[in-house]
This record gives structure tokens, sequence and C-alpha cells, in this order.
């Protein structure tokens, strides 16, 4: 990595969590950023819902959240990017302060509340294309009278300018959000997102439902099912948890909102290999959460992954985590004396199924 990347890195990790992310943002939109040339390896490409991925790492939602720097990010190397938490309406989001980080835990917790300019400030910035594939967080207003409808005009919305639609029901941070995965009121929500979707007069984007590590083992089967019968195209596993094991700082311990980061990988990784199990591998499946290695990004693969996302990990590690996640990824491939990753997706899944927290 550039010495002055590195240099920027411990900076940033000097300053209060939110400055440092919004500081992360503007040196991206002032081209201070680094770039990869090369051309992925055609071994990391996949085509999954009609969409052609030039390498299965993506950008999580939370970081670009007004899609400000989109082109930035495929410039670094990025196979896609999501953007969001979108709401149908701007909002402040919860009270300062509410980022806390912590380097000896390589962990974050995160209780802002989906604070974003709005989805028709984001439309106007995607308008005019993307050289990649983007995948757009829907989200609903934290004093929303009705969050399904929410989600409903945020499909009719955005669906112009997205590659992909993503469905957030398990941000921990808005009251009575995670209220939604509930199988009823999920069964609810995706009938009327799939009308909404069905209702497009064009494009009509594949729909990707996120759900929170949090979720019960006994109910799980029941929401994946649900989800698979509704019409949508794939799940993303996970949002952040509520769980505190794994911090050791008092300040991140006690602090309301999600945590993400080294000690959600193993709740998060172990939910991914149930769905994986559980929809038999027939649905894509994004992994997310304590991606913060090479090894750790093959693991998310390995328990039934096709696509990654991290967002945390590059707090700690930096940009070329990157080109080092790429590299292991072609080793894995080379050593399974494949042509794909396909091979390697969901192998060790029902290992992963099967552990206890």
């Amino acid at each position: 990595m550039n010495p002055l990347f590195g240099l920027g890195q411990a900076l940033m990790l000097s300053l209060d969590p939110e400055r440092a992310h919004m500081l992360t943002i503007k040196s991206l939109e002032m081209g201070f950023y680094p770039r990869c040339d090369a051309p992925d390896d055609a071994r990391l490409s996949q085509t999954l819902c009609g969409l052609d991925f030039p390498n299965p790492i993506g950008i999580a939602p939370g970081f670009d959240k007004n899609a400000r720097v989109v082109t930035a990010l495929f410039n670094m190397g990025f196979g896609f990017v999501e953007v969001g938490t979108l709401t149908p309406r701007p909002q402040e989001g919860n009270p300062l302060p509410r980022v806390f980080r912590s380097v000896e835990d390589r962990a974050v917790v995160n209780g802002l509340g989906f604070n974003n300019e709005g989805q028709a400030v984001a439309l106007e910035r995607l308008r005019p294309g993307a050289p990649g594939i983007v995948g757009v967080n829907l989200g609903a207003n934290r004093d929303s009278e009705d969050k399904v409808a929410d989600y409903a005009a945020g499909v009719a919305r955005m669906a112009p300018v997205a590659s992909y639609l993503t469905v957030n029901i398990s941000s921990p941070n808005t009251p009575g959000l995670r209220d939604l995965q509930a199988p009823k009121e999920l069964a609810r929500l995706l009938t009327t997102v799939e009308q909404a979707r069905a209702a497009l007069p064009c494009n009509k984007p594949p729909l990707f439902v996120k759900l929170a590590p949090d979720i019960a083992d006994g109910d799980l089967p029941e929401i994946v099912g649900i989800i698979q019968g509704s019409g949508a195209d794939g799940i993303i596993v996970s949002n952040t948890t509520l769980a505190r094991e794994g911090l050791t700082d008092d300040a991140l311990i006690t602090a309301k909102g999600g945590v993400s980061g080294r000690p959600l990988f193993e709740r998060s990784t172990r939910m991914l290999g149930r769905v994986y199990r559980l929809t038999a591998g027939t649905m894509p499946l994004i992994g997310v959460g304590g991606i913060d290695s090479a090894e750790t990004a093959l693991a998310k693969i390995e328990a039934g992954a096709a696509l990654i996302q991290m967002y945390t990990g590059l707090v700690f590690e930096g940009p070329d985590l990157i080109p080092r996640i790429k590299r292991r990824l072609v080793q894995a491939v080379s050593e399974a004396h494949a042509n794909s990753l396909a091979p390697l997706i969901g192998r060790r899944a029902e290992e992963w199924a099967l552990k206890t927290l």
C-alpha cells in the first residue's frame, strides 16, 4: 500500500469515527484514493440474477449512503457497490454520539439510524449511470406511519437507477423495523414490494432481502421459506448484531447500536451457512459481517456466499484489503483446480451451520 494512504488511515483512526467517515468520503470525491488499474482475473467473475459481476467483492451500504462516490469505489477495485440505506424522505438519524470504534476489538458500534439525504437526492446522482453494478438499499423513515408503504415507494422511485434493490428490514437502529422480519409481517411486506416491482413500467431490478444475525434458530426456516416463496431473488446475511460477545471495550459494550467488524464474523457466518443449507444453494447469497482479511473473505464464500460485502474491515485494514482478497480467492480457485468460484461456494456451509455460539 502507498505509504501516504497508510498515514491517512492512521490519521482517520485518531479522529471521531463519524468525522473520519465524512473526511474519507470527501477524499474520494476529490480523487485522493488508490486505484486498481489491473483487470480482474476472469475466474472471479460471475453472472447472478442476470448481472455480470467482475469480482465478488462489494462495498456494504452505510459507506456511501448518499451515492456520492460510486465511481471512485469502482476505481478502487470493487466488483459492485451498494448505496444507502435510503429512505423516502431525508432524515437526520439518531442523536450524537452514535458511532463508536475499538481498534483493539476491530469493531464498530453503529447507532446512526438511517441518516441520509433522501431518495430524491441519490436518484439524481445516479441518473447519469455508473461504470458497474449499483445496488440500492431501501429503508423506512423513522416517523413513518406505514413502513411497508415506504419500501414500496422506494422500489418505484429507485428502480430506474438500480442494478438491484435491497429491502433492509434488519437495522437495529430504527424502532420497530426488525418487527418486519416476523413471518406474518414479512409476508405482507414482500407481497406489497413485489406488487410494486411488478407494476414498474420497464426496469425490474432483482430484489434482495437483508436479514439480522440475531434471528432465533427456530424462526429462520419459516422466514427463509417466506422469502423464497415471495419472488425475491436473493438474501443478504447479515446486518449488525445487538449481541456483545467478543467485545472487551466497555465503551462499545454499553453503546447503543449494532456491532460490526470482527466480533460479528462468527455469528453472521454461522447464519450464512444455515441459510445456504435451508435454500439448498438455490438462491444467491451475499455474505456480510466481519470480513477483515483474505481468509475471512474466503470463509464467507465457503459458507455459502456467492458475493461478499465489507465496510468495517476497511476501517482497520485499509484499501489494500481489496487486492489481498482477490489474490487469495484466485489462489483458492487454482488449488481447487477450477476455473471459477462456483466449486468453492457453500463447500463448508454444513460445518458453519452446525457451529454453536
